[in-house]
């Protein structure tokens, strides 16, 4: 069930993401007087599930969920229909517009998709506000797993400065941004006192935009190791431990932090001896158990809530616009320094390239409406930007051409845009052709 949640909020997602896009464009040609022959939601090779002509303008959905398009009158686009351009232009063609009206209706969608992102990004935090966790709420420090311990990093450490910047929230969103897209590799940390400088190797760093880092911690909120909750009939309650009590080690092990409680128990074997030392109230107790056919106590440490408070900042409406597009804006600048990392050899495109299914499983499996937004948010302002880049076939590409023809006053050739839209379509479809691979590599060639 929560699989097909996931994907429902993924569909529905792209579902307006690829409407209102192809509103950006649709609108500003009606306004021109340009005619629109179609307007799809989905692509229609062959036959579509749902179609309607309403004026000059046929509405459909097609059956291949890989986007939509408005095809307009007189413009060389991906359906390479050509007949129409071994004519004289009309008057209500794309062809027969001026520069300045044929640059406004190919920038309308991408228009659409960045207003789109900046306005929900706004409404949420208007409504729900930031929460986060202040560093100094971390008075255990970090916990790290196999990966953070290989960069340098320590249970315990405090985290000071990441490069040039100082770190007053724990985020570990934005530590993995600031490792992997920051110039800065060292990272300051106060550890027993004093203050370590950590380099983290490049190679690592950009072993950060692996999509199997995603399963990994990295860094976590390290926290003693209190028994919440017993399970009935357990080992643990067997042994006589109770709620309150305070793990501190497992066979003569460390386990007062409960990451590191889990590692021990994790690593021991169902049905096997182990002996418990623990602290209740200010006694400290040693106790016998024995492990189920799991290698399972019985035992839920308390959440990290109980120990570390965090922070809500709430914004008015007139506060939350401004913050909305600075959310937006940082979410395209991060986009750009991971090209600029991509062109310099840094992260391998397959490490952080994924199809349909990487992007699914952005979502989450219980239907969250705020996170439903949010998500949808980042992928309109991700779509937008993708659609802006100078490749023949996208938004971004037109533009090229009629920027070129705004400087010199010349139109460039259709027979050129033809061959380029071409091109940059089959480029295109061997992108996704390659994304979605990696999806299906991924999935069954591990």
């Amino acid at each position: 069930m929560g699989t097909v949640i996931m994907i429902s909020q993924f569909l529905l997602s792209l579902t307006i993401l690829v409407v209102l896009h192809e509103c950006g464009h649709f609108f500003p040609a009606r306004w021109f007087k340009t005619r629109v022959e179609k307007f799809y939601l989905f692509f229609d090779p062959w036959f579509s599930l749902i179609k309607k002509k309403i004026g000059d303008t046929e509405y459909g959905v097609g059956w291949l969920p890989l986007g939509g398009y408005v095809k307009i009158s007189g413009m060389v686009d991906e359906s390479m229909d050509l007949e129409q351009l071994k004519k004289e232009p009309e008057p209500w063609e794309f062809r027969s517009k001026p520069s300045w009206q044929r640059l406004i209706i190919m920038v309308g969608g991408v228009f659409v998709n960045f207003m789109l992102g900046f306005f929900i990004f706004a409404m949420l935090l208007w409504k729900n506000g930031t929460e986060y966790l202040p560093i100094e709420e971390m008075k255990y420090g970090i916990s790290v797993d196999s990966t953070g311990y290989e960069m340098g990093f320590r249970d315990g450490d405090h985290i000071v400065q990441i490069g040039d910047k100082t770190v007053d929230r724990f985020d570990r969103r934005n530590l993995i941004m600031s490792l992997l897209l920051d110039e800065g590799s060292k990272v300051k940390v106060k550890r027993d006192g004093e203050m370590v400088i950590i380099d983290v190797p490049q190679e690592l760093r950009s072993q950060l935009a692996n999509q199997d880092m995603k399963n990994k911690e990295i860094w976590g909120i390290r926290v003693p190791t209190e028994v919440d909750s017993i399970v009935p009939n357990s080992a643990a309650q067997k042994a006589g431990i109770n709620k309150g009590d305070r793990i501190l080690m497992i066979d003569e092990e460390n386990a007062q932090y409960a990451h590191e409680f889990l590692r021990r128990m994790k690593a021991k074997n169902p049905n096997s001896s182990i002996q418990i030392t623990l602290m209740r109230s200010n006694d400290t107790m040693r106790l016998m158990a024995e492990t189920d056919e799991k290698g399972k106590l019985g035992i839920y440490p308390a959440s990290p809530s109980k120990f570390v408070k965090t922070q809500k900042e709430m914004f008015g409406l007139l506060e939350s616009l401004p913050k909305g597009v600075d959310t937006g804006v940082d979410l395209l600048v991060n986009q750009l320094k991971g090209f600029r990392q991509m062109f310099a050899g840094n992260i391998d495109a397959s490490d952080s390239l994924g199809g349909f299914a990487t992007i699914a499983k952005l979502f989450k499996t219980t239907w969250d409406w705020s996170a439903f937004w949010w998500m949808t948010a980042i992928l309109s302002i991700i779509l937008g930007f993708m659609n802006l880049l100078p490749i023949p076939g996208l938004d971004g590409g037109y533009v090229v051409f009629l920027l070129i023809e705004v400087v010199t006053g010349r139109k460039v050739p259709d027979k050129i845009v033809e061959k380029a839209t071409l091109v940059g379509f089959i480029l295109l479809m061997s992108l996704l052709l390659y994304a979605n691979g990696l999806d299906v590599f991924r999935a069954f060639g591990k």
